[in-house]
């Protein structure tokens, strides 16, 4: 039984950055060997191992061989005579194909480390397109490579278009489609990672509701940049200068979505686009599992965003609104972070980036007075409609007060 460091924590050792977690892959081991040496088993037959003290994943070696469950593609398969080159054979990418020995002996039979040094991300072999998701993993790689200078191979970019024009992109789990966007929106760039999916024509499989926003014009009395695409990018990419939160990034994705569906006969004008992009996330987020507090906090953005743009000629009932629309006295973090989308929707724009954007403050002022009003009157109500009645009327004056 032969132990090797493999994967993520090899790769960025060996490019200077910090490990974060450890995988092993184990050669000549069966899983009752595993069992016995005190491994728990994760899954009841999936080929992977915790270790008894770190918890760190060893995976029995594997290949690729033949389905046998009606699949399209071959299926991984562990044995004990599966080589260590077998199993690195049928990784993704070159930087993810090298292993280390327990004696630190480095093998590397796909001359990742070449490719570590050219920053090339270039696929091990053709066996590359038997996993369609390895497209989102290569998009994501280069956002996440892609303030050292990495680069897609040009024959891995012209295989993943290969893979996107041959539909295989829709036999991918939606589960897996999200989970490969979470990890992106925790990126430094995670716009990058939509742009390789549309550089590569998967976009239109996976995320057709972002894809058809390029080449929807806006006014360009507000947005100078026009494109509605553009747009959506500058305001992730603003999104993620302000705040590192996955939520606020992803609502800012999704803001605009409306804009992709409005009619012909009124462009550039997008009115009603909020409603219509809320309706959109709804159904998208269905679609690929996305976890509720996702969804939520990004139908809430894409409903109300225009409201605070315009927070100077709203009226005092509508700012209540608001706020119960967000759910704000129940969950006060929704503020922060639906402002947040704001403020990056305003100056995700051409020539807007570095403007203020005090309607924030000003906002959450009003929110402020709203939550303050008196509290001992309150406690002599008795629960009920006409105590929500009442609450809802202080909460009017007090944001009346402040207006």
């Amino acid at each position: 039984m032969e132990v090797y460091l493999v994967g993520g924590a090899l790769r960025d050792r060996l490019l200077g950055l910090p490990v974060v977690e450890r995988d092993y892959v184990v050669v000549g081991a069966t899983p009752q060997m595993m069992l016995e040496r005190g491994f728990k088993q994760v899954g009841k037959d999936f080929p992977v191992f915790l270790h008894p003290q770190t918890s760190e994943e060893y995976a029995l070696a594997r290949t690729l061989r033949n389905p046998v469950s009606g699949s399209r593609f071959p299926e991984p398969h562990a044995a004990p005579d599966v080589t260590l080159k077998e199993d690195l054979a049928r990784r993704d990418l070159t930087i993810n194909a090298i292993a280390e020995s327990e004696t630190g002996e480095v093998f590397d039979p796909f001359q990742g480390r070449r490719d570590l040094q050219a920053k090339c991300l270039r696929h091990v072999s053709p066996a590359f397109s038997e996993d369609p998701a390895r497209v989102l993993r290569a998009a994501r790689f280069m956002a996440k490579y892609c303030d050292l200078g990495f680069q897609i191979a040009p024959e891995t970019l012209s295989l993943m278009r290969e893979i996107s024009a041959a539909g295989s992109l829709e036999t991918v789990a939606p589960e897996r489609v999200w989970q490969e966007m979470e990890k992106a929106l925790l990126l430094p760039n995670p716009g990058l990672f939509i742009e390789t999916l549309r550089q590569c024509g998967a976009l239109a499989s996976l995320f057709p509701e972002l894809d058809c926003l390029w080449g929807v014009p806006q006014p360009p009395k507000w947005h100078p940049e026009i494109d509605t695409g553009l747009h959506t990018l500058m305001a992730l990419a603003m999104a993620t200068r302000l705040s590192d939160d996955p939520l606020v990034r992803f609502a800012a994705l999704t803001h605009d979505l409306g804009k992709g569906n409005t009619s012909a006969e009124i462009l550039p004008s997008h009115h009603g686009h909020e409603g219509r992009g809320a309706r959109i996330i709804r159904l998208l987020c269905e679609r690929l599992r996305v976890p509720t507090h996702y969804r939520l906090l990004a139908e809430r953005c894409a409903t109300y965003h225009g409201h605070i743009h315009r927070l100077d000629d709203l009226r005092p009932g509508t700012v209540l609104k608001v706020l119960e629309g967000l759910d704000a006295f129940r969950q006060p973090e929704n503020v922060a972070r639906f402002l947040l989308v704001c403020e990056a929707d305003y100056r995700g724009r051409g020539g807007f980036e570095e403007r203020p954007y005090p309607q924030a403050s000003r906002f959450n002022d009003l929110f402020h007075a709203a939550t303050q009003i008196d509290k001992g009157e309150l406690k002599r109500m008795k629960p009920g409609k006409a105590a929500g009645e009442a609450i809802r009327i202080l909460r009017l004056e007090a944001i009346k007060a402040v207006m």
